[in-house]
């Protein structure tokens, strides 16, 4: 049988499980809201413990709170940080919106284990001398409410993992792909736009545009943290800051830069910060940005792979584990899918933290831990996705050479660099021919006399089509057919017989 102990509120007596640290509040909202299996995210849990240590270390600067009850919070927190007291913060994140009973959860744990520290016990408070007493409310919560220290907990957890997690796994993906971009480099490839073809590019060039999307994410999401380094404590209840001493804000955001090792501000503007949430919004929303480019990334790696045998196969990929349960030898995408999950989640999250920041009425924003919720499932699924992504597919990623080329020289588009030399027209045919008759272009073009065979293998060279080539050889051909154009001549091949 579970051993009790009674705990004391405001609205009388609770029993509480005596193996753990909260007390009558955490005991109501565990018992009130038996909702769904999400628990508020450990995250939260790590960035209050922060927020109590530095509010103790602020208090006791202004005199307010007493050296041995600051002592003994600080370790308590320290306790926190260290993972000595997981399991004492399990409340639902279904709970009242404004995350006052996970508040509270931290201020009882924080404040028993204190009166621990100072006594050696907390459950005989009865025997406890006042002096030796730490309080939840009184003391561990001094110059704080729920209202400010939740949406500080909430930008706190914001900047910490996305700086720690999500941004060195985005860092280390780009990198992998900027690497391969230089390994493709000189691997001229078939292009497809419409699912169809396209003029050649490098495999490389490919690539490139995969590691510049994740570059520009960088930026996006960097720049959508400045928001987030603003910081509501202070505000209090409704952000006039009642009950906390002038410069507390202040105080309480440098001394969680130097604890933290990560840089915040003091908001300038409390009745802001306490109801409005669009730093989270911007933030979220650049994280939708990075699932949407990695869709599209892990889309495209995964048509190229496709095969082995009746796809694309332009590249191989590593092969993880078994793709079938009755297909022997089958292998799938699966890091791919696994990113493409992700990303639909990740902009799922988006939806509901930016109707979630709508709801702000009056002085406060009443859906806080929704978007906690939210907030931090995005930062962890992008962060570990992107680093199974670069370590278990992008690293090993092969180039297949042989089906590469022979997709390219199949291709029609590589009529395109016959266009300033017979003229867009005359291109079309050609292509239109060669499909029609199952012909190679070089055999059309010279089938319908449009060109020489000189001609054609000066200008339809591969490596001369993955960037720019407007010299003066092509000028001269291209004015020239443009001169044969307006005198009614059939296209630049007759316009250029006609300079002869």
């Amino acid at each position: 049988m579970q051993e009790v102990r009674i705990e004391k509120d405001s609205m009388g007596e609770m029993e509480v499980d005596n193996s753990k640290y909260w007390g009558a509040q955490t005991q109501r909202s565990y018992n009130n809201f038996p909702i769904g299996i999400e628990k508020m995210p450990k995250e939260i849990t790590k960035a209050f413990a922060y927020l109590k240590q530095a509010c103790a270390a602020t208090n006791f600067s202004f005199g307010k709170l007493d050296e041995r009850r600051y002592k003994a919070i600080t370790q308590a927190c320290q306790d926190v940080l260290q993972g000595k007291l997981c399991g004492n913060f399990p409340l639902a994140v279904w709970q009242t919106g404004s995350g006052t009973q996970s508040n509270m959860n931290m201020n009882e744990v924080i404040a028993n284990r204190a009166t621990e520290i100072i006594n050696g016990d907390f459950r005989n408070k009865a025997e406890i001398a006042k002096e030796n007493f730490v309080h939840p409310n009184d003391h561990v919560n001094m110059s704080q409410s729920s209202n400010d220290t939740f949406p500080t907990a909430l930008h706190l957890m914001a900047v910490i993992e996305t700086e720690e997690h999500l941004l060195p796994a985005l860092k280390q993906l780009k990198a992998t792909l900027d690497r391969k971009s230089e390994e493709f480099a000189n691997i001229i490839k078939n292009g497809r736009t419409h699912l169809q073809d396209a003029t050649p590019l490098t495999l490389g060039q490919e690539f490139s545009g995969y590691a510049s999307m994740l570059d520009h994410c960088l930026k996006l999401i960097t720049s959508n943290l400045d928001g987030c380094r603003e910081l509501a404590i202070g505000g209090t209840a409704v952000g006039t800051g009642i009950n906390s001493p002038k410069g507390f804000g202040e105080k309480v955001s440098a001394l969680l830069t130097e604890s933290t090792k990560h840089r915040f501000v003091d908001s300038p503007n409390k009745f802001h910060g306490l109801t409005s949430h669009d730093a989270i919004v911007a933030l979220e929303g650049a994280f939708a940005a990075l699932a949407a480019d990695l869709m599209k990334i892990a889309n495209d790696i995964r048509w190229l792979a496709s095969g082995p045998r009746s796809g694309l196969g332009e590249i191989i990929i590593p092969a993880n584990e078994p793709g079938s349960s009755i297909m022997p030898g089958k292998v799938n995408p699966t890091q791919c899918e696994a990113v493409t999950m992700v990303a639909v989640q990740v902009m799922g999250n988006a939806t509901a933290i930016n109707f979630a920041a709508s709801q702000g009425n009056f002085e406060l924003n009443v859906f806080k831990p929704v978007i906690a919720y939210n907030l931090i499932q995005s930062i962890r699924l992008l962060g570990d996705v992107m680093d199974s992504f670069d370590k278990r597919c992008v690293s090993g990623i092969k180039a297949n050479e042989a089906k590469i080329n022979e997709l390219m020289k199949r291709s029609l588009m590589l009529v395109t660099a016959l266009s300033p030399l017979v003229g867009y027209d005359n291109a079309a045919k050609i292509a239109k021919h060669a499909h029609a008759e199952n012909l190679s272009l070089k055999q059309s073009a010279l089938e319908l006399g449009l060109c020489t065979e000189e001609q054609f293998d000066q200008y339809v060279d591969p490596s001369k089509m993955v960037h720019p080539q407007w010299g003066l050889g092509w000028a001269k051909n291209w004015c020239t057919y443009e001169v044969g154009r307006c005198l009614g001549l059939d296209g630049g091949y007759a316009t250029s017989h006609f300079f002869a």
